[in-house]
């Protein structure tokens, strides 16, 4: 029973875990950050947008600053430290009146501890579970984060509505709640200066390259998800022209699905290999999308997000279970570092590309193109040499689990 294998994790992964839905659930400020920026600071529409991509870049800075801080001061302090920003940058944002730069400066510093937190919290659930519990845990990390995104926006908008200070003292409020839980409840690391020759002998990302290939290649599957979340609302306002308020139902259904379904499917999914669980990500990918191609509305969109967020919730469970489970200790940091870095650099890229081929074609070829993403990533998947699990490893005769494979 679930219940069971959740209270077999350590102690302090429950508490990450609380923590990761706490801070989720706070977070009131990004996704009304252009309404507060037009309303609140009087700016237009085309300057809010502009400061909120300059400001988005800190997500990719801090995706790539969590590998190095979790290596050189540990875990704890990195969760700390990007609570702590996220923290200082909303503060500033709030209770700052200056020129527009300075706007998007703040949210520079919020967003950078936004980006650290998610490969930081992947690291120290890498370091804190067994190969068995790790698709379990990341699952249980995945299905709190989402519940807490539901809750997040609906609470945001109940605060902005009364006042933008009380919206911006609420995503604070949570934020340090969050650093005093970790603080108190997740030990400091065990240092681990001394490298074993093995190490040594392959420094950087490359001295592992299959796993250093499952992340870059998760690229193709994270391009439609960041796709989505700016066609549809495009989509279903502009071209289908329905209400604005049917977005919600779309994103609510996302977090229903993976709420109600993630710890089923993770069940589902043990015993099974990497590599045939990536594949089966992409086709959920292509069938979801292939719905909207072909049968473009609004209940095809609707039936589209229930069959692609399966393909999301494998994905999202079985790159970071890879790295935990191919991946040096002391390099496990840097890799859950590279793996938030494709989702920032997915945000960046893909709604501006889009948003181009949108402008002079229309939606039709934008929906091809992002159909066309998972089947390339299939493709890559289906031709890499990806090793089996820890778990399935362990699990086999000594002779067999000796003997090469590529599951």
């Amino acid at each position: 029973m679930w219940l069971t294998r959740f209270r077999e994790l350590p102690a302090a992964l429950r508490v990450l875990f609380l923590a990761s839905f706490i801070n989720r659930a706070g977070m009131f400020v990004f996704p009304l950050l252009a309404v507060y920026l037009v309303r609140g600071k009087d700016l237009s529409a085309g300057e809010a947008g502009l400061l909120i991509s300059v400001g988005s870049t800190g997500l990719l800075v801090g995706s790539l600053l969590s590998g190095p801080l979790c290596d050189l001061r540990g875990r704890r302090a990195a969760l700390l430290g990007s609570l702590l920003l996220n923290a200082a940058g909303y503060l500033g944002l709030a209770v700052l009146d200056g020129p527009p730069w300075t706007y998007a400066g703040l949210l520079f510093v919020a967003l950078v501890g936004m980006g650290m937190f998610g490969p930081a919290a992947n690291t120290l659930v890498a370091d804190l579970t067994t190969p068995e519990q790790r698709p379990f845990a990341y699952t249980v990390n995945y299905v709190g984060n989402n519940l807490g995104m539901g809750v997040g926006p609906l609470l945001g908008g109940l605060a902005a509505a009364y006042s933008y200070d009380i919206m911006f003292a609420g995503n604070i409020l949570a934020g340090l709640v969050c650093a005093v839980l970790i603080a108190l409840w997740v030990p400091r690391d065990r240092h681990r200066r001394a490298g074993n020759r093995k190490d040594r002998a392959r420094p950087g990302p490359l001295g592992h390259h299959h796993v250093l290939l499952v992340v870059l290649v998760s690229f193709f599957y994270v391009v439609p998800l960041i796709g989505l979340e700016y066609t549809l609302p495009l989509a279903v306002t502009t071209v289908l022209d329905e209400s604005a308020g049917l977005v919600g139902a779309v994103y609510t259904i996302n977090s229903v699905v993976v709420v109600g379904l993630g710890l089923f499917l993770e069940k589902r999914m043990r015993g099974h290999g990497t590599k045939l669980l990536l594949l089966v990500s992409g086709a959920l990918w292509a069938a979801g999308l292939a719905v909207i191609v072909v049968a473009f509305s609004l209940p095809a969109i609707l039936l589209s997000t229930v069959i692609w967020t399966l393909g999301e919730i494998i994905v999202s469970v079985i790159v970071p279970t890879y790295v935990a489970d191919h991946v040096d200790e002391r390099r496990v940091g840097t890799f859950m570092a590279l793996n938030g870095f494709v989702l920032g650099l997915a945000r960046l890229a893909v709604p501006a590309g889009l948003g181009a081929l949108w402008t002079v074609h229309g939606h039709q070829p934008v929906f091809l193109t992002l159909l066309a993403a998972p089947l390339v990533g299939m493709a890559a998947y289906a031709v890499l040499r990806i090793r089996p699990s820890a778990a399935a490893t362990a699990a086999l005769p000594p002779k067999t689990a000796e003997a090469p494979a590529t599951t």
